[in-house]
């Protein structure tokens, strides 16, 4: 590239040729050849010389240097050659330096700034394989064990390791050592890098931060040099602590590409392995690791030595939640209506993050509607919010679409409040549309349910067969609303006959086997394991036990078929029923609360006698496709 710049500064002089004073003048005094001399350019260069430019009739060019004044200029005359003197200007050497180094300061330029471009943004060219880590400070957002909440089991297991780093030889004095490594694991969002975090702000000691997906980039060997990196700084700062997030990202299970055993994120492993338990000592530096996806993890960094001790973070139960709602509300006023443990009961399953999510929501419910404290009915709102996604009131459906779907929703609704008790209560339905569904009906179990019964599942089938049965007492058809509730209905009919033994033609036996995925190396070639005649029994058992409860869903509505216009009329009128509301049906009674706006009484009997003069459903586009048809909860 220098080459080719520098000669396109330089050619432009490349024909020009370098003549002696003394050749020059013989040319002068050669009458034929001065004939062929169209002018001469002199060019003052000093005191006493000159550039001589002679330019010929042909077009060639001489350069003459010599002195100046001299006879040269008397010889011109004399020949009839015709001359000019250029004023003499002191600078005139400047473009004659720019022209040589020019090119090389282009180049140097352009060299300098893809260097500059290269270190932007922290991924400097020439420190690839150094480590990410952040070494976290007091200055930022300090976090202590007062703020985590729901995971007391969690905070006793680490809170022993920040005391092990403060006093030792309470430890070391019996022969104890502290571990190595503490693997933090659980679903998402129940607080694992909220605890690491924690513990950064209680150990007192450096804590370097870097994610599983930091080690590994597009470069050969850059992984095993930042991990190499990352246990350096280690040592020098020990006693230490460093935290790998999502760990899983790069000690996943090896042997799982078909390449061989050169993937870089193996390379990166090993390192990796090597360095937590390897020949050279890492006393004072300990490992934690969190991730959501133990499975999938590597047998040999999970041994101990290297992950010492391992911490399950699980959902919070209910005096979790409690805790969990009492550190997120410190900041917000709230109410003296709001009960923050009638909130937690009716938030099972919910993890940490869920009910962060769920306290903000009810803020901003709060604030939209200018209160100066946020209520109870705030708090409701916000939980139908998180569970069942946003109202799409602006959704434009016909009334027969919404009787349909009132009759479907209704259907869940009854089936659930009459198939026994080993069932989740119906806390609301609704035939608001909701996210990508047209109506939803929501359960929410009395207790944290840690299990599963076989009558609960047999009753969860019948429960979501209940829309399909509905549909077709009511209108004598079948639509394609049911399709979700056919497919998890299916899907745990299979799972209690292939994986909890829940079949009486089956009995205790497992027939998931194989079911891991190839990614984590094992069972790569491993078929079913079972015959044909097997997996048609099979078949049969999950359709036995899907149309048992089909049967039992139509005979539940067919005894209650007023309740289930009762129902689904109410939901027409006021468009979502609460579990109250749905008792106080039962037991004959009238809803005294207003009729959802825009929705005359009795909205239903006049949809019912009508319903082959309405228009068909006018669905608006969501994301370039029709939205679906109701696909209940």
């Amino acid at each position: 590239m220098f080459v080719s710049v520098y000669s396109m500064f330089t050619d432009s002089s490349s024909k020009e040729s370098e003549l002696d004073v003394s050749s020059f003048k013989a040319e002068i005094a050669d009458k034929q050849k001065a004939a062929q001399i169209e002018k001469v350019k002199i060019e003052p260069r000093g005191r006493n010389d000159a550039r001589y430019v002679v330019t010929r009739t042909n077009g060639s060019k001489s350069i003459v240097y010599g002195e100046y004044p001299d006879n040269l200029t008397k010889m011109l005359s004399d020949a009839g050659v015709s001359y000019q003197v250029k004023a003499k200007n002191d600078s005139s050497i400047w473009p004659q330096i720019l022209s040589m180094w020019l090119p090389m300061l282009i180049v140097l330029g352009i060299v300098f700034f893809f260097l500059r471009q290269l270190q932007a943004g922290g991924g400097k060219a020439m420190s690839f394989g150094k480590s990410k880590a952040k070494l976290l400070t007091d200055s930022q957002n300090r976090i202590t064990f007062k703020d985590v909440a729901g995971v007391e089991e969690a905070k006793d297991e680490v809170e022993e390791i920040i005391a092990f780093l403060k006093d030792p030889k309470k430890f070391t004095r019996l022969g104890g050592r502290i571990p190595k490594g503490v693997l933090m694991m659980g679903p998402p969002g129940t607080g694992k890098t909220l605890l690491a975090r924690a513990i950064a702000g209680e150990a007192g000691v450096p804590f370097f931060s870097i994610s599983g997906s930091d080690f590994v980039e597009m470069f050969v060997g850059v992984g095993a040099s930042r991990v190499r990196d990352l246990f350096e700084q280690g040592k020098k700062n020990a006693p230490c602590i460093i935290f790998i997030d999502e760990i899983d990202a790069v000690g996943r299970h090896r042997g799982a590409g078909l390449g061989g055993g050169h993937d870089e994120r193996e390379q990166t492993l090993n390192q990796l392995l090597v360095e937590m338990d390897g020949f050279e000592s890492n006393d004072g530096v300990i490992i934690i690791a969190a991730t959501n996806r133990p499975d999938v993890l590597d047998p040999a960094l999970l041994r101990p030595g290297r992950f010492d001790r391992r911490i399950v973070v699980p959902r919070p139960d209910l005096r979790g939640r409690i805790g969990i709602l009492q550190v997120h509300t410190k900041k917000v006023p709230l109410a003296a209506s709001v009960d923050l443990e009638i909130i937690a009961r009716g938030s099972p399953g919910f993890s940490g993050a869920d009910l962060e999510s769920l306290v903000n929501e009810a803020a901003l419910i709060a604030a939209r509607r200018d209160k100066d404290k946020v209520e109870m009915e705030d708090f409701e709102e916000a939980k139908d919010k998180v569970l069942m996604g946003t109202e799409r009131r602006s959704m434009v459906i016909s009334d027969k679409e919404k009787r349909t779907t009132a009759v479907h929703e209704a259907g869940h609704a009854l089936v659930a409040r009459f198939c026994g008790a080993e069932a989740d209560p119906v806390h609301k339905v609704t035939i608001i549309p909701r996210g990508r569904a047209l109506g939803l009906t929501q359960q929410l179990p009395s207790e944290d349910r840690l299990s599963m019964t076989r009558e609960f599942a047999t009753n969860t089938i019948c429960i979501l067969m209940g829309g399909r049965v509905a549909e077709e007492i009511v209108f004598g058809q079948k639509t394609t609303g049911a399709g979700n509730d056919i497919e998890r209905a299916t899907e745990l009919a299979r799972s209690m006959v292939t994986e909890w033994g829940m079949s009486d033609a089956f009995g205790p036996l497992n027939f998931a086997g194989g079911k891991q995925e190839v990614f984590l190396g094992r069972d790569f070639a491993a078929g079913e394991r079972h015959s044909e005649d097997t997996s048609q029994r099979i078949d049969a058992e999950i359709r036995r036990i899907v149309t048992e409860q089909y049967d039992r869903a139509t005979r539940i509505l067919t005894e209650h078929k007023a309740d289930l216009e009762s129902v689904s009329g109410a939901l027409l009128d006021y468009e979502t029923l609460d579990g109250d509301d749905i008792d106080r049906l039962m037991r004959g009674e009238k809803l005294t609360r207003p009729v959802a706006p825009g929705r005359p009484k009795h909205a239903a009997a006049a949809a019912a006698s009508d319903d082959d003069k309405r228009r068909p459903a006018v669905v608006p586009p969501l994301v370039g496709k029709k939205d679906p048809e109701p696909e209940p909860a």
